[in-house]
């Protein structure tokens, strides 16, 4: 190991920035602590932290690490200038005595502590999973849309609510016959009638000439025709697979069924409207076998599980509107309007997603995800032969012994625990993807070789009889298991050959262990950055609380926007 004084360069601001992490480590220690080991990937855009102290009888994660952001940034910065690595995976272990070790590599290699433990490694990240959305059949019915009525419809909204406002609307000009067929050229195909005539009215709703959005349009901010192709161009380029949550991850159908596409993005889908909060209201260009083209779909951020029906047109959901303003359902507030329901909620598919202790007595035959928790063992899965239209089913903290009523289903991704049964009704299941399986007594899952789409297995809770018949599935793409299984598969040379992403369970690996693993499975890791150093003796001084610099409290911020934040359980991430 290098000693952190001996560096020069860029490797002394290495050296630098994480004799910093570790001494906040170590000033920020429980007593009795043994250890302490702080994973984080690090970057330009983000910074994510995980990790905790070793204090004996507790687990890792019951006294966190310090969450350094901004030593975290130097850090990946200072590697980023010592290898070229735009993303770094780093591991800061700290020790009482003061020694202190770092091992750094580039994000093909991250920690999953605080997210279900242990380490996942990428080895294609150009692999994308199917989305079963782009070989459903194209809806053949011609379009809701009327171009003369969606602009009546338009002009007349935008009348009414002028009245009640008490001033008319300040809106962009109309957008330019070039304009429009520039537009259509970028995004590779024509807008529909309806929408084009809106266009004819006004290129959108005002942020463009520096007035503000007017959220005309659904309660969105209506999109100019230069950021309706931007939002398109970006949001049809295929997103970055996260394996961690994708790799066993299921599409859902909209409601009505078979309208819109089971996919989380497709180029005939173009954004016409923001929420503004990575969501959006877009045209559907290119429907399932029961839509119809140009209807109104919701999408983005928190649609890509589900895509959402809205409406058959833009001049539907425009009807909708004015019948809100007739019917008085808006307020008014800051010298603005907003409709109660700017949108029309379509239902939930009869339940689309059902949470339970025990399988309901009369189960919504739509239904098409069930979770079931702490349900009394083993749990029968008969009743859920009613459920026609289910694609994901997962027993918490339960049990089955009996997955017959599972042949005939169209499940996509099973999360259980078997108990003395098989998994022979499986066996040439033509819609299984994915499969987390549990259970203390061996089993043989030879028959997943007959299971044509299987792309996900997570066996790190199962006892297998033999692993050696994995080599045999030769379309998986994610493989996770423990350290000991990995061991046996790759020691007989039986892993899968089409392997994109893997998973290594155990916890309490180091980094250092995942790079071998990650070798293993063809990563080449031999230049990973590795230094050690040493801190001097502790001083008396300040506690922690005393030293934190003004402003770095621990107060949560505020901010405003439309938008919703999300929480990382036991790790924390700053973008």
């Amino acid at each position: 190991m290098v000693g952190s004084e001996s560096m020069v360069g860029s490797d002394s601001m290495v050296a630098r920035a994480v004799r910093r992490i570790a001494e906040g480590l170590r000033a920020s220690a429980p007593s009795g602590w043994q250890r302490a080991v702080l994973d984080s990937t690090a970057g330009p855009g983000s910074v994510g932290v995980a990790g905790g102290y070793a204090v004996p009888g507790q687990p890792l994660w019951r006294n966190p690490v310090p969450s350094p952001f901004e030593e975290l940034r130097a850090l990946a910065e200072a590697v980023r200038k010592a290898r070229g690595w735009e993303r770094v995976t780093v591991e800061v272990e700290c020790r009482p005595s003061g020694e202190y070790r770092l091992v750094a590599w580039r994000d093909a290699v991250t920690s999953l502590r605080g997210r279900g433990g242990g380490w996942q490694a990428v080895l294609d990240p150009a692999c994308r999973l199917p989305q079963p959305g782009f070989t459903q059949d194209e809806g053949t019915a011609a379009p809701a849309g009327d171009p003369d009525l969606a602009r009546t419809r338009l002009l007349a909204f935008l009348e009414r609510r002028a009245a009640v406002l008490g001033r008319a609307e300040e809106l962009p000009p109309p957008a330019s016959a070039a304009a429009l067929e520039e537009a259509e050229r970028r995004i590779g195909r024509p807008l529909p009638a309806d929408l084009r005539a809106l266009y004819r009215v006004a290129d959108g709703d005002g942020d463009s000439i520096g007035i503000g959005h007017r959220y005309l349009l659904g309660g969105n901010a209506w999109l100019s025709l230069k950021d309706l192709a931007a939002v398109h161009a970006l949001l049809q380029e295929p997103a970055r697979t996260h394996w961690e949550l994708d790799w066993h991850a299921v599409i859902l159908d909209a409601d009505p069924p078979e309208t819109v596409r089971r996919c989380a993005g497709h180029p005939g889908w173009v954004p016409f409207a923001s929420g503004e909060d990575g969501n959006y209201l877009a045209v559907d260009l290119s429907p399932a076998a029961d839509g119809r083209p140009g209807q109104v779909i919701r999408i983005g951020r928190d649609h890509d599980r589900r895509p959402e029906y809205v409406a058959d047109s833009v001049t539907s959901l425009l009807g909708h509107q004015l019948e809100q303003l007739e019917r008085g359902a808006f307020e008014t507030y800051d010298d603005d309007l907003e409709l109660l329901e700017p949108v029309p909620r379509a239902g939930d598919g009869g339940r689309a997603w059902i949470s339970e202790d025990r399988i309901p007595e009369e189960l919504p035959p739509a239904v098409q995800e069930l979770h079931l928790n702490d349900a009394p063992c083993p749990v029968d899965l008969g009743p859920l032969r009613a459920a026609g239209s289910l694609r994901r089913l997962t027993l918490n903290r339960c049990s089955t012994t009996d997955l017959a009523p599972l042949r005939t289903l169209p499940v996509e991704s099973l999360c259980l625990t078997l108990t003395g049964g098989t998994l022979d009704p499986l066996r040439d299941h033509p819609h299984l993807t994915s499969l987390a399986l549990s259970g203390d007594e061996p089993v043989d899952v030879a028959v997943l070789r007959t299971v044509a789409n299987l792309r996900g297995l997570d066996l790190s809770r199962a006892r297998v009889a033999d692993l050696s018949v994995l080599a045999g599935l030769t379309e998986l793409r994610y493989l996770s298991l423990t350290t000991a299984q990995w061991a046996a598969l790759l020691d007989a040379g039986h892993a899968p050959p089409a392997l994109a992403a893997a998973r290594l369970t155990d916890d309490d690996a180091t980094l250092e262990q995942a790079l071998t693993w990650a070798a293993r499975l063809g990563l080449e890791t031999a230049d990973a950055l590795r230094a050690a150093g040493e801190l001097g003796p502790v001083s008396e001084g300040p506690t922690p609380e005393e030293a934190r610099p003004p402003g770095r409290g621990r107060g949560r911020g505020r901010g405003r926007g439309r938008g919703r934040g999300r929480g990382t359980p036991r790790s924390a991430d700053r973008s």
